[in-house]
């Protein structure tokens, strides 16, 4: 809900009128309120003073926008079952509403596929001889007006690509939630998307894994052909490298997977090695450690406390630079054979943001059949999970100090 406040130094004599809601070219719903002053004000150029517009701004609602980047077919869905799970409640498609929608709420989240600001359907791009990759093939201009309308507490109806019939479906309404994750290929790419996120995530898997993932995604999910996916891949390589990598630049954490180091010359990628990689001096963000924040660390956990089958798991931990950013950098490699033991690995770790003790574990062992549950994606999606909650809190608290201490000033 909008909220709109006015601050005066001294008392006007005035009328308010506030309009009826009306739909913009920009596909949301507003209020205009607009005071006019009943005695005449002078300017010092001497001309009498218009009407005083009013811009609303969020109020109860302080939606914060989250944003997670990668390719096609890189564990972002599941990243998402995994992050609306900490916050508790199923993550569904609006109810009533197009069957096809990519979005999903559940109770203080909505997750917004960034697929739907498509400008091209899929005819379109084929004419054009241009990928979705492409910066030309997306409206970078609707995408941020409706997320910062959004985060400012106001509905927008939002366009709908349809990912089975590849066409651009008629929009649907969407509410501000508490948590917005705008997920997809370009939630960094626009300077005025990313200035608007709270805090942003990084998937970066490695292309042996990625084409791995893609095909098992793709070819059962989605009844592509082999060859089709091959072409795929090669057509988007280009288009990759230059609009949707330079994205984890920007990220304040990235999640980076590659093929086990602990097999030599593993072709099967089944074991994979996963790294955490998490900026320093991030506001409200404090990254997870290893035993000693800020030393060097190695451990091999398997023994008498955690079984390990072969290859085992090695973690490492230490400080780092990325992009030129001083970063924190997590490991695992490795894969865990029981899941009710990963709370011996929990203990060692600092900065989790857990409420209570053990609930990583609980986290990972509610979602077992998830993929990549028994490896480092999907510990390290849960520990991202809890971080963004612990964001959350105190952005919201820190929100709720604010009018206090004016009050009090």
């Amino acid at each position: 809900m909008a909220v709109c406040t006015v601050y005066t130094t001294q008392s006007l004599n005035s009328t308010c009128s506030i309009s009826t809601p009306t739909k913009t070219n920009l596909g949301f719903h507003q209020k205009q309120v607009v005071f006019y002053s009943t005695g005449k004000r002078t300017s010092k150029r001497g001309s009498s003073s218009g009407p005083c517009v009013i811009t609303c701004s969020a109020g109860d609602s302080q939606t914060v926008v989250i944003g997670l980047a990668a390719d096609s077919g890189c564990g972002k869905s599941t990243f998402m079952r995994r992050l609306t799970s900490v916050f508790g409640g199923a993550a569904e498609p609006p109810k009533g509403g197009n069957p096809d929608s990519n979005t999903l709420i559940s109770d203080m989240t909505t997750v917004i596929c960034l697929d739907d600001y498509h400008s091209l359907d899929r005819t379109g791009r084929k004419e054009k001889g241009v990928t979705a990759l492409d910066p030309r093939a997306n409206n970078f201009d609707l995408m941020y007006e409706q997320v910062k309308a959004l985060k400012s507490g106001i509905a927008v109806e939002k366009p709908i690509y349809n990912h089975v019939t590849g066409l651009l479906d008629p929009p649907e309404l969407t509410k501000p939630p508490k948590i917005l994750v705008i997920e997809g290929l370009h939630p960094m790419f626009d300077e005025r998307v990313r200035d608007l996120l709270d805090f942003s995530i990084y998937l970066d898997i490695s292309n042996e894994v990625k084409f791995a993932w893609k095909i098992q995604r793709d070819m059962a999910e989605r009844g592509h052909s082999l060859e089709s996916i091959k072409a795929s891949i090669e057509a988007r390589k280009p288009d990759f490298d230059a609009y949707i990598d330079p994205q984890k630049q920007y990220a304040d954490a990235v999640i980076e997977v590659l093929p086990t180091q602990l097999i030599p010359d593993d072709n099967e990628g089944k074991v994979l090695r996963v790294r955490l990689i998490m900026r320093e001096g991030v506001k409200h963000f404090s990254p997870v450690y290893l035993f000693d924040e800020g030393s060097t660390i190695s451990w091999i956990p398997c023994g008498r406390k955690l079984t390990c089958s072969y290859p085992g798991i090695k973690f490492s931990y230490g400080p780092d630079t990325y992009f030129g950013h001083e970063v924190s950098i997590l490991e695992m490699d490795g894969q865990f054979d029981r899941l009710d033991e990963l709370i011996y690995v929990e203990s060692h770790l600092s900065n989790i943001s857990t409420k209570f003790y053990g609930e990583v574990t609980q986290q990972m062992l509610k979602l077992a059949d998830f993929p990549g549950s028994n490896n480092g994606t999907g510990l390290f999606q849960t520990f991202v999970g809890l971080k963004i909650r612990d964001l959350y809190e105190q952005i919201t608290a820190s929100k709720t100090a604010t009018p206090l201490e004016a009050t009090k000033a």
